[in-house]
Parts: structure tokens; C-alpha cells; sequence
């Protein structure tokens, strides 16, 4: 089969794009990454969240393309089930899928408030009280995976897609100096100590395109 093709609309800017990059590098597919112009209407749709579908990324492999998060998530756990995706006992995979299913539709005031933007900096950011919220519960879903099973990932030793999932989060909680518990800000800085982390992060801060709707102050 052919190489496969991960479209995206920006590394900057676009959390679903990450998501999408994180899962085929845990998964050990062999592809390349394809930007999307930044002019494009379904790009700029997917990063000013005025859409109410999210069509990128897409991943495209052989005849087959798939364009929703968790549906490219689950095709790579098919396609390469010796990467051991999902964690390795039926509870434990069964607590992966529901809280990456919360994160995947879940979290709307965070999303709104606190735009994904890996290039800024915001220190001493006051998030609304939404947000603060959707942080408190974040933070009690990492904290319980942490306890339950000794880190440093989220379902012990390894990553899995749980973990591609919130790595989004973890680069918001930078960029807006989000004060986290000490487990939790632990937490945070392993993911984005993640090699996937560090090179999509490198390519977003040479990315040239600035969205000016996603420059919060």
C-alpha cells in the first residue's frame, strides 16, 4: 500500500491537526504530512471553529480516507495493533475510550476561550469561569489516571491514544500560564517533552501564517 497522506490546516493553530499527527506517529505508519492552504474555507471553517463538522485532518492511505479523530484513531489500532494504541485490559480501555470520546466533544468553553496557539505566550492569563471549569475537570481526569496507574502516561509506562488526545491541551496549558497541580503540570510537561510534541512544535513556530480571530491577548 502507498504511503499515507496526513492532511492538515495548521500546526500553529489546529488542536484536531495535532491529534491527527500524534495518533500516526504512535501508531508507526509510515506517512507525510500535507498542509492545506491557510486560504482555504474548510481550513479556516476547521480553525475559527465556525463548522459544524471538522473534515481535517484526513488521513488518506491506499483508497482509504478518513477524516474524524477518533475514526482515524481506531483504523490505526487495525491497521497496527502491535503499537498497542489502547491500553492493555479491557477496563482500562474501556476508561481510554470515554475519556477521549469527553475530550473529542467535550470542552467547548475551553476550546473557545483558550484557542490553540503554540507560538504565544500569554503569561498571568485569567481564563473565564467556563473554562476554569472545563480545566478543573481535565485536571481530575489526568490526576485519577495518574493515581490509578502510576504515570507517566496516563495509563502507566506508554502512550497511548489517550494521551494524543489531551496533548493539545497540555500545549494550551503553556501558552496561557494555566496554574496546574503539581502531578498535573508533571503531567503536562512529559507530553510536551513527547518527541512527536518537540518536532510538531518545532514546525509551528516556523509556520508563517497568523490567524488574527486566534490571537488572544
Amino acid at each position: 500500500m502507498a504511503e499515507a497522506k496526513l492532511l492538515i490546516s495548521s500546526r500553529n493553530y489546529s488542536s484536531w491537526s495535532l491529534r491527527g499527527y500524534l495518533l500516526c506517529r504512535l501508531s508507526g505508519l509510515a506517512f507525510t504530512v500535507v498542509p492545506v492552504a491557510a486560504d482555504d474555507p474548510q481550513a479556516r471553517a476547521e480553525l475559527t471553529l465556525n463548522s459544524p463538522t471538522i473534515r481535517l485532518p484526513s488521513l488518506l492511505h491506499g483508497e482509504v480516507t478518513i477524516w474524524d479523530t477518533l475514526a482515524i484513531a481506531e483504523y490505526l489500532n487495525e491497521i497496527h495493533p502491535e503499537a498497542g494504541m489502547w491500553p492493555e485490559t479491557r477496563q482500562m480501555r474501556a476508561h481510554a475510550r470515554a475519556i477521549s470520546g469527553e475530550m473529542h466533544s467535550g470542552f467547548v468553553a475551553l476550546r473557545s476561550s483558550l484557542p490553540l496557539n503554540m507560538r504565544a505566550r500569554r503569561p498571568g492569563h485569567r481564563p473565564w469561569s467556563g473554562a476554569r471549569a472545563d480545566i478543573a475537570l481535565i485536571q481530575e481526569i489526568w490526576r485519577d489516571c495518574l493515581e490509578a496507574h502510576g504515570g507517566p502516561w496516563l495509563f502507566g509506562g506508554r502512550p497511548t491514544i489517550a494521551d494524543a488526545m489531551y496533548g493539545p491541551v497540555a500545549s494550551r496549558f503553556l501558552t496561557y500560564d494555566v496554574a496546574l497541580e503539581p502531578p498535573c503540570a508533571a503531567y503536562r510537561d512529559h507530553i510536551l517533552a513527547w518527541e512527536p510534541m518537540v518536532d510538531w512544535m518545532r514546525e509551528a513556530a516556523m509556520e508563517p501564517e497568523a490567524i488574527e480571530e486566534l490571537e488572544v491577548d
